[in-house]
């Protein structure tokens, strides 16, 4: 008896789940129709298309499982899976616009810091034209320049002078004056009572002559 009444309670277990899977491929069905029609609508767009399938499958998915295995009304699924398409195409319709946009905005920052930043791609941009400062120059008005770590800003506060640093014969870094210096000659009498000295003396004095020629050529 016992035995037969555990082959009944499976035998309506059955059909229950015969009448839950019937209901899923009613479901399923009817939301088939209306994804084909979306794809059909939407063919251009075949990203956006997969994207509301996913969503739209999830959904189903969502309410099979629903149906069969938590014993969710056939209403509810329904309700459950049209929640789902509208997400989906919520998603697909909102995210070609919001990377339209972004698209926008990214081409505004990089044109707005172009022109902020001439210097961006290593050399000086005036009306198109590159400037090159290598033998000096003047800027007069507010431009920037790339530097490590960041980016300068030059003629701000008015007209800049850009002079090239060059080592003098002493090794000293300095502005490069050609055509600037004229020649200079000095005249040195020396006086010596012993020659034999004043020979054995010589390289001491011009070393002593030679610095202070240079010290003289930094004063000027």
């Amino acid at each position: 008896m016992a035995e037969s009444d555990r082959i009944n309670a499976f035998g309506e277990q059955i059909d229950v789940l015969e009448e839950n899977l019937a209901g899923a491929q009613s479901v399923a069905s009817t939301f088939a129709g209306a994804l084909q029609q979306i794809s059909a609508t939407m063919a251009d767009t075949g990203r956006e298309v997969r994207t509301l399938s996913t969503g739209i499958s999830r959904g189903l998915r969502g309410a099979f499982d629903g149906l069969i295995f938590d014993g969710l009304k056939a209403s509810d699924a329904m309700r459950k899976v049209g929640q789902s398409v509208l997400n989906a195409a919520y998603a697909s319709a909102v995210n070609p616009v919001a990377q339209h946009f972004g698209k926008i905005a990214g081409a505004g920052i990089e044109a707005a810091i172009g022109g902020a930043v001439p210097f961006a791609k290593g050399g000086t941009f005036v009306q198109g034209r590159v400037m090159p400062f290598a033998h000096g120059g003047v800027v007069s008005s507010p431009t920037a320049f790339p530097m490590r770590g960041g980016t300068g800003l030059m003629g701000e506060a008015g007209p800049e002078a850009i002079m090239p640093l060059a080592r003098g014969a002493d090794g000293r870094l300095g502005v490069r004056t050609d055509g600037g210096a004229r020649p200079v000659t000095v005249v040195m009498n020396v006086k010596t009572p012993d020659v034999a000295g004043f020979q054995r003396s010589q390289s001491q004095i011009a070393a002593q002559m030679g610095r202070a020629l240079s010290r003289g050529q930094r004063n000027r």
